[in-house]
């Protein structure tokens, strides 16, 4: 499968609400929430005024000319927030293009980014039965925090 990844466009900001959609992780035999969902504050918070915040990076994942998975960091107060240097990620893809190794294509392209942006490395949430929890183990996550379900993970860029 041949994939470009680009940083995103400014006319491109609005796809982060579809993307913010689908990085809800939601375990086999879950119903998926309504797609309102986005609008509550806690998530509002990963996209909201997107590319306003000198922090705000976003990368792209087009294949055929169709975007289909990005990957964005801000710095914000967020479920992966461990403090106000470290930006927090997030990465979502269509499921139709998971399992592709696109992923770990945007992510690795993501922190070689932030780190000649001068960032010392980068958090994210993840719930432990998350299948991308192992994704971010292979490319240098380590549990920072942990609950019964969830776990904050840094990169040390």
């Amino acid at each position: 499968m041949n994939c470009i990844i680009r940083e995103i466009r400014k006319n491109e900001y609005h796809l982060l609400d579809d993307f913010l959609y689908e990085a809800i992780f939601i375990p086999e035999g879950v119903e998926p929430p309504p797609r309102d969902i986005i609008q509550e504050e806690a998530l509002q918070v990963y996209i909201k005024d997107f590319g306003k915040l000198s922090d705000d990076r976003c990368l792209m994942a087009e294949v055929g000319g169709r975007i289909i998975g990005a990957v964005w960091v801000r710095i914000m107060n967020d479920y992966g927030h461990v403090d106000d240097s470290t930006p927090s990620l997030a990465i979502s893809l269509y499921k139709e293009y998971r399992g592709h190794r696109i992923g770990t294509q945007l992510m690795k392209q993501m922190l070689e980014l932030l780190k000649n942006s001068g960032y010392k490395c980068v958090s994210l949430s993840v719930r432990k039965a998350n299948y991308a929890a192992k994704m971010y183990l292979s490319l240098g996550f380590e549990p920072f925090e942990k609950n019964a379900d969830e776990m904050i993970m840094i990169c040390v860029l």
